[in-house]
């Protein structure tokens, strides 16, 4: 038996429990990995909430889809990786245990420049951030604008850009400017009269939006900011994308993936491991608790506290 934390009905942060649970051994295919970090993702309380996701509840459901561990078991026909070896998880589900197992097609070998909590920051921020700015096909020469940039989507997203020759405008609370500033971006407080602080930001005008706060002032400044509404896109506004004419990847859009978009989702996931071990890529880490401690976990995404916040098991 292992501890893992499960939900039986949808609500708040309080319906997540910890519970015994059977491990099996890995089929073909599968390894089995001890967790060492979960990472705790806004589309986790959503799915708890019942925001996403399939509903009603029939079962029992585990939850978290980043991680990092260590491998403990190898299932038939497994190459590349034994017992013993650190990994990163990602696009996996049940993360929130002490152990799981998981899809080799979900895991990468952590250079040992890379920590645990550091490892299961990446999934869903990073492939996010590189999946949208392919689409968005930003490179040398663009001017984007980052809307809630000093998020985990948002900060892995200025990085991108700015290592692929753009420039990079990023909105926050002006608390958070320092931050935005490390990463190379110019900052630019939310709030009224973000379009015109916008325009002053960048004279020269924006080629590109990426919105990953979902406020009405977001949408309305990228769309007088952005010509082609092509280049436009979001993470959050997804139910109403369509009635902008901008483009909308998940966050509630009715569209799923590409089989593209999924495959840059993976893809970014190594490009950022390559980078983190020579020291091109940072991660802000916040909040690490106890695997049990979920329920605050889930309390802090809400309020949305700075950093990446992880559980250890």
């Amino acid at each position: 038996m292992t501890h893992a934390i499960v939900y039986s009905e949808h609500g708040g942060p309080d319906v997540l429990t910890l519970t015994d649970i059977d491990v099996p051994s890995p089929e073909a295919g599968q390894v089995a990995v001890r967790i060492e970090a979960a990472g705790v993702n806004p589309i986790d309380a959503k799915l708890r909430a019942g925001l996403r996701g399939p509903v009603p509840m029939t079962h029992p459901r585990r939850i978290g889809s980043d991680g990092a561990g260590v491998v403990t078991a190898v299932g038939e026909g497994v190459d590349g990786f034994r017992v013993g070896d650190p990994v990163v998880i990602f696009s996996a589900g049940g993360l929130y245990a002490e152990q799981a197992i998981v899809k080799v097609g979900s895991i990468q070998p952590r250079p040992p420049q890379v920590d645990a909590a550091t490892g299961a920051a990446l999934g869903i921020p990073v492939g996010t951030a590189y999946q949208v700015l392919r689409s968005l096909d930003v490179r040398s020469g663009d001017t984007l604008v980052v809307h809630a940039g000093s998020g985990a989507v948002g900060q892995a997203a200025v990085q991108f850009a700015v290592l692929w020759g753009a420039t990079v405008v990023a909105t926050s609370s002006p608390s958070r400017f320092d931050r935005l500033r490390e990463l190379g971006a110019i900052p630019v407080a939310y709030g009224e009269g973000l379009e015109q602080r916008l325009r002053e930001a960048a004279p020269q005008g924006y080629t590109a939006a990426f919105d990953a706060a979902g406020t009405d002032e977001a949408i309305a400044a990228s769309l007088a900011l952005v010509d082609d509404r092509s280049r436009i896109a979001t993470i959050v506004r997804g139910a109403d994308a369509a009635g902008f004419g901008i483009r909308a990847f998940s966050g509630g859009s009715p569209e799923p993936l590409t089989d593209q978009q999924l495959a840059w989702r993976a893809e970014a996931v190594p490009v950022v491991l390559a980078l983190l071990a020579t020291g091109h890529f940072s991660v802000e880490l916040g909040a690490q608790l106890p695997l049990a401690e979920a329920p605050q976990a889930h309390r802090l995404i809400e309020a949305h506290s700075p950093g990446k916040i992880t559980l250890v098991p």
